[in-house]
Parts: C-alpha cells; sequence; structure tokens
C-alpha cells in the first residue's frame, strides 16, 4: 500500500449523498410518515421559573381529533430524568419554553389549537436571569436540592502561578464576555417515536443514536436492544443535536397514546432547546520583556441554562483551551459551569474554544502590541513543541505547530501587510483537545453482486462522513465508490458507535472501517490464492477484481467460487478502543489558525471582512474540496459570532428567536478573498495519516478580527458581537482602548 498510488483517497470525489440532496430524494425526520401517526404540539412555559399548581387538559382532551395529552402526572413510574433535565416540566419550570405538556392530534392544526386549551396555573418565583445574578449571594437557586447554582468546575493547576507572576517582567489582565449563540441547523429538532410493550422504535435527528439509546433504554426500562433508534440524513447538527433533546419527551407522548407520535421544532422551540453557552472570561498573562510567557490565570464562568446537559465537559475543554498552544510553566485555571433560568446550553462546534480561545488569544495580541512585537512572532517564540504537554493528564501532542502557523505568515504574506501602520489585519490561531471517545466499531459486507455496503454509526449531517468513508473502503478493496453503499445508522442494525462529533469519524470511524475493509480484503486474497494456485501476496486487487498476472476473477465471481453459487457474502469487521490512544485523551489534537483582513466604516461603525486565510493541519486530505468546505464553513459561523450573533433574553423571555432579529452569516457575508491552506503531515491517528478537522476553523476568527480592528484603530475590544452600534460607539469614546 506504502509504494501504490492513491486512487480514492486524496481525491476530490463526488458526495455519495449529493444525488439524494440535490433532487429532494434524500429524507429527513420531518419528511417521513408512518402509520397511525399522530402529530405532537409541545405546550411551554411562559414562565423562567415557577411552581406549578395545577394543570387541566380537560377542554384540550374533549376536542375533536385529539388523542390524548401529556403532563408530569403521566411520567411519575419512570425516571424521566437525562442531562439532569426532566422529560417534561415536574413541579417546576426553570426556564422560558420548559415543556409542560404535550398534545398528540390527528393533525398538526388540531394539536396546537387543543394545547391552547390546556389551563397551567402557576406560582411564579424569582429567577436567576444571567451569570451576575445566577452567582450572587442572594441568587435564587434554580435547583432547591443545591447548595449554589454552581453544576460544575474544573480547573487546571502547574507549577507555581504566584512565582511565575513575581517572575514575569509585565502581567496583562483582562475580562471578555462572549454571547449565547444558536447552531441555527437547516433542519430543527425532529422525531417520531413510536413505543410498543415490547420496545420502542422511533427516528430521530440525533448526532449520537447510542447514547440516546442508553438514554431511553433506562428511562423506560427496557435492555437496550428493545430500543431502535434509526437516523435519516441532517439538516445540520454542529454539536445541537448531540445526546438526547426531545426525544424521552416524544417517547413519553407515544406511550401515553399508544400510538406514533411526531414532533418536529420550530426555530424558536429550538432555540430554548440547545445554544452555545455565553461567557465571562477573565484572563491574566505574565511575561518577560523578550515575549517568553511564564504565567497564566483564567477564570471562566459560562451560562449553562437551567439544566446542565453536558455543561461540566464544556466547562473542562474550556479550562484547558484557554491556554493556547503555548508553553507557559505556571498555570492556574478555572472553569465553572454555572445553572441560569434560561434555556439550556450544550455542545457545539468545538465546546467551549470558541469562548476561550476568543479571550487568550485576544490578549495574545493585546501583549504583542504593548510589547512591541510581532503577533506571528511572538507565537512562535512560545508554541509547544511535538511531545510536549499542553494540560498535566493529556497525551502529548503530535503536531507540528510552529510549521503550521510559518505556513499561514507565508500563504498571507503576514510580514509584508502587517507592517503598514494602521492596516487592518489580524492572526490568531488556537488548539483543541477533540476526538471523544474512542469506541467504534464497522463492518463491511461485500456482497454477491461484488458491490459493498458499510455498515457505520456514524450520522450523515452534511459533513461528508458517508463520502470520506466510501473512499476508505474504495481505496481498500480498489471498488469503484458507485459499488459502494451506507445508509443512516439504525441502532438495530449497524454497529455500535459512541457518537458523531468532536471531529471523531474521520480518525475513529475511518479506522474502524479500513480495518473492517482490510479483513474483507484478507477474505478475497484467500479465496484467490486458492482459486489461482499463487501466494496471496502475489494478488492485487484493481477494479472490483482480483487480478494474478493474466489471471483475472471479479469479486462477485469469487464470491461464487467460494460458496457455489451467486449467493452468500464476505462480512468484515473493525473495531476502535482506547488502546490507541493507550488509554490517555484526546483522540485528536486539532489545530486552526487564521488572518483576517477587514474593511471598517468608522462612520457607522460597520465592520466587514474583506479576506481570510485559514489553515488547517488535516494530516491528509482524505477529500480535499470537502476538507476546504468544512474549514471555510467553521470559519462563517465563526465570523457569525464575532459580528452579529447573540440570543438576547429580556426579563426570561428569549427576544430574538427568529431569523429577523437573529443575524447570521449570508453570502453577502462572506469575504471577498476567502483561501483554506490544508497542511498534509501524514501524522494523524486517522487512516493515512489523516486527523479531524472541522472545529479548528472556528476558533481564531473573533480574536483575528478584535486584533485587526485594534491594529487599525486602537480600540481593544472584549465583548462580542461586533455589532455597528457596539463599534461606533467604541470608535467616538475617548479612552476606550482597553478594559482592564
Amino acid at each position: 500500500m506504502a509504494n501504490r498510488q492513491l486512487k480514492y483517497v486524496g481525491a476530490n470525489t463526488r458526495r455519495v449523498d449529493g444525488y439524494d440532496k440535490v433532487t429532494g430524494r434524500a429524507k429527513y425526520t420531518g419528511d417521513l410518515e408512518i402509520p397511525g401517526m399522530l402529530y405532537g404540539h409541545v405546550l411551554r412555559s411562559h414562565h423562567a421559573h415557577a411552581r406549578i399548581v395545577a394543570i387541566d387538559t380537560g377542554a384540550a382532551e374533549r376536542l375533536p381529533g385529539v388523542a390524548g395529552v401529556l403532563t408530569g402526572r403521566d411520567v411519575g413510574d419512570l425516571d424521566p430524568h437525562y442531562g439532569g433535565r426532566p422529560l417534561i416540566a415536574l413541579e417546576r419550570v426553570r426556564y422560558v419554553g420548559e415543556p409542560v405538556a404535550v398534545v398528540a392530534a390527528d393533525d398538526p392544526l388540531t394539536a396546537e389549537q387543543a394545547a391552547a386549551l390546556v389551563e397551567v396555573t402557576y406560582e411564579e418565583l424569582p429567577a436567576a436571569m444571567g451569570l451576575d445574578a445566577a452567582l450572587a449571594p442572594d441568587a435564587p437557586r434554580v435547583h432547591e436540592d443545591r447548595e449554589g447554582n454552581i453544576c460544575g468546575h474544573d480547573k487546571v493547576r502547574r507549577g507555581d502561578v504566584a512565582q511565575g507572576f513575581a517572575e514575569s517582567d509585565r502581567i496583562f489582565e483582562h475580562h471578555f464576555t462572549f454571547p449565547m449563540i444558536y447552531h441555527y441547523s437547516m433542519e430543527p429538532h425532529g422525531v417520531i417515536a413510536d413505543y410498543r410493550d415490547d420496545g420502542i422504535t422511533l427516528w430521530s435527528s440525533a448526532q449520537h443514536p447510542f447514547l440516546v439509546q442508553a438514554d431511553l433504554a433506562r428511562i423506560f426500562g427496557f435492555p437496550d436492544s428493545r430500543v431502535s433508534l434509526n437516523v435519516p440524513y441532517l439538516g445540520g447538527g454542529f454539536g445541537g443535536k448531540s445526546y438526547a433533546k426531545i426525544e424521552p419527551l416524544v417517547v413519553a407522548a407515544s406511550r401515553k397514546v399508544r400510538r406514533p407520535v411526531r414532533v418536529c421544532l420550530s426555530v424558536s422551540e429550538a432555540m430554548v432547546t440547545v445554544r452555545r453557552h455565553s461567557a465571562k472570561v477573565r484572563v491574566k498573562t505574565g511575561v518577560k520583556e523578550d515575549g517568553t510567557l511564564m504565567a497564566r490565570e483564567a477564570e471562566i464562568y459560562l451560562d449553562t441554562g437551567a439544566y446542565m446537559d453536558n455543561g461540566p465537559q464544556v466547562a473542562t475543554r474550556a479550562a484547558t483551551r484557554v491556554l493556547g498552544p503555548y508553553r507557559i510553566p505556571h498555570i492556574y485555571t478555572d472553569a465553572y459551569a454555572v445553572y441560569t433560568h434560561a434555556g439550556g446550553a450544550g455542545s457545539f462546534r468545538s465546546i467551549g474554544g470558541p469562548q476561550s480561545i476568543f479571550a487568550g488569544e485576544s490578549q495574545m495580541n493585546m501583549i504583542a502590541a504593548s510589547l512591541g512585537r510581532d503577533p506571528a512572532e511572538l507565537r512562535l517564540k512560545n508554541l509547544l513543541k511535538r511531545g510536549e504537554v499542553m494540560r498535566p493528564g493529556l497525551r502529548p501532542l503530535d503536531v507540528n505547530l510552529a510549521g503550521t502557523l510559518k505556513r499561514l505568515v507565508s500563504a498571507s504574506r503576514w510580514k509584508t501587510r502587517s507592517r503598514k501602520d494602521g492596516a487592518p489585519v489580524g492572526l490568531a490561531c488556537g488548539m483543541t483537545n477533540a476526538g471523544g471517545q474512542p469506541i467504534t466499531v464497522a463492518m463491511v459486507r461485500l456482497q454477491a453482486d461484488g458491490a459493498a455496503t458499510i455498515m457505520a454509526g456514524s450520522t450523515e449531517m452534511g459533513q461528508g462522513v458517508r463520502t470520506v468513508l466510501s473512499q476508505f473502503v474504495g481505496e481498500e478493496l480498489q471498488l469503484p465508490l458507485e459499488r459502494i453503499r451506507m445508509s443512516g445508522a439504525d441502532t438495530a442494525l449497524t454497529p455500535y458507535d459512541r457518537s458523531t462529533g468532536s471531529s471523531r469519524s474521520t480518525t475513529l470511524m475511518g479506522r474502524a472501517v479500513q480495518q473492517a475493509a482490510r479483513d474483507v480484503k484478507r477474505q478475497l486474497l484467500k479465496i484467490g490464492a486458492a482459486a489461482f494456485g499463487v501466494r496471496a501476496g502475489e494478488i492485487r486487487l484493481t477494479d472490483g477484481a482480483l487480478v494474478c498476472g493474466e489471471a483475472r476473477m471479479s469479486f462477485a465471481e469469487a464470491l461464487e467460487k467460494r460458496f457455489g453459487a451467486a449467493a452468500g457474502e464476505l462480512i468484515g469487521t473493525g473495531t476502535v478502543g482506547p488502546e490507541i490512544i493507550k488509554d490517555v485523551l484526546p483522540v485528536v489534537w486539532e489545530v486552526g489558525m487564521g488572518t483576517v483582513e477587514l474593511d471598517i466604516d468608522r462612520d457607522t461603525g460597520a465592520v466587514s471582512v474583506a479576506d481570510y486565510l485559514s489553515v488547517a493541519d488535516v494530516g491528509k486530505a482524505i477529500n480535499p474540496i470537502q476538507c476546504e468546505g468544512q474549514e471555510e464553513g467553521a470559519a462563517m459561523m465563526g465570523l457569525g459570532h464575532a459580528l452579529f450573533e447573540e440570543m438576547i433574553y429580556e426579563g426570561g423571555q428569549l427576544v430574538n428567536s427568529n431569523l429577523v432579529d437573529y443575524r447570521i452569516p449570508s453570502f453577502t457575508d462572506m469575504p471577498r478573498g476567502f483561501h483554506t491552506v490544508l497542511v498534509e503531515n501524514g501524522d494523524g491517528l486517522g487512516p493515512y495519516g489523516s486527523r479531524g478537522m472541522g472545529e479548528g476553523g472556528i476558533f481564531s476568527v473573533a480574536p483575528a478580527i478584535t486584533g485587526a480592528l485594534a491594529h487599525a484603530t486602537g480600540v481593544q475590544f472584549c465583548d462580542l458581537p461586533l455589532t455597528p452600534e457596539r463599534v461606533w460607539r467604541a470608535l467616538r469614546t475617548a479612552g476606550g482602548t482597553d478594559r482592564t
């Protein structure tokens, strides 16, 4: 393999799911119709915090076409909690939008009308809206059984931070804020559930089908094998469809009415279901006059909403990622996930990364400016080297950070552009510990007609996983991609995969699929060796056939030779576990770096991106054009985070839960110059030296933009988003260069 020219890996092959998607043949959860299916509508709380005194469902249940109404009274025989939340409000509601009842009816309109007839009596209680309110000494407790509102805390300690600051020539301390951000997937959450006495079948827009399966099995008292979750295509996920979201609620509704029930959320409903954590970050860094980093202290508070979801995990990532990819001998960081009376926060592309990296990288640019040093040179001086440890207890680095930064500097012509006084250019870089948990199993079936089917639990949500896995099988078996099939994850059929997210599918599922394909290849070569009367090493695979000298036997003929008829199949298996990293996380060190050039309208405060260049260390680009699309998609998302995205709460109410009031990037916001450089060192854990990507492109955008603004105007911005009003006011305010 090492001496053979790669045919499918590294090629810009067409997406294997492209035809279905562009023709509309692809089916999403909201497109499916199940016999006997009812339509569910969720009645939601309009209070941020209240005790439920009474619920009267009588009028709703009497409406013709209504099959039933689910309330908290119907789940008393279950343990209805998952991710720290109840599947439906029990005795209290803790955020505006929390589900209080679900109506199941013959059609969506009847369900909506009936929901309006449900009467709920509340006793309103004090609410803790926002981090400051939740952290106050006299703050209302979001969960009355807890002493305070902290739901997760992680810390990093190394060296003696007091000594580090004492040995520093300069100390910098700044405060930063980061807003609530919504994922805005094209497809909001959707679930169809069919509860039967012998098990549960559901169709869901779930990124982590096996984790959802486990939650449902526990809640409803079934073995995992009795819960079958099928995932068709997803219209985007970005982490917002990680773990269980509305699946337990819809299953409970189906259990109540004993018929299949479908619930598809609106954008407004999805926005209070999951979002990115807003954050307040304090960073204190000590340096020598020559730019050597000596110490970093950080304090991070993350608004996780009313229920924890994976808030503690986000805190853990933030406590790590605020360090940056730098050699810092003395470290003292704390990150806290905080309960508030707002809609839930959870996974979102590079959890905890954009918030903490924005703070850390913005301060690096501020340090460079104060010391009179080039921002790129300051970073090069302090970058970690391969084999060094970023955080105690994590796997040593397996990436060449300096080489990647030098590629960025060269490709962007940074030295020339940044030396112009007042040039609106900025730079930032970051690194994340990605990959999740390495637990993945896959199968490849070579069927009697010589075609292959990939059995893998990875969710296709637009990132191209089906195409990449097909490329791996095509390469190993030398089988044209049109002869390879892969359908959606189905926990009843596809082998176990812990999750789809955290940049893990190419690396981990890719390894499992590669192993499975090689297992099939070994079986084929054994058949060929017996048929040709030669050693297996004398046979090569090409275009779906075994070839030895002038002899040729198609895969279909090989199976016929094995089974004596045009029947049977070969099954290959592949398994990945913690042994690939010797039980020390992370699976993937993901690197992302970027430079930006801005257009700044000083009269209006409007900021736009004239040019953006992103560099991604991908190890090996399996499908280069898909890699570029992932990187540019992440950068566009980061641009939205930086310039205009923000969920706004007033008095417990989310007031901009629509595309009119919540602004996301459009084609008109794209940089005029948009470039991606792929670094291929072949040093990743994935097949052919690949490593995970898709998150790295997001976290350099905001600090690069604030760095460019500071370089051009002398004003340092520490609060996102950079709306025209915020920029205009800051430019007009004398002395607004820094906030310490």
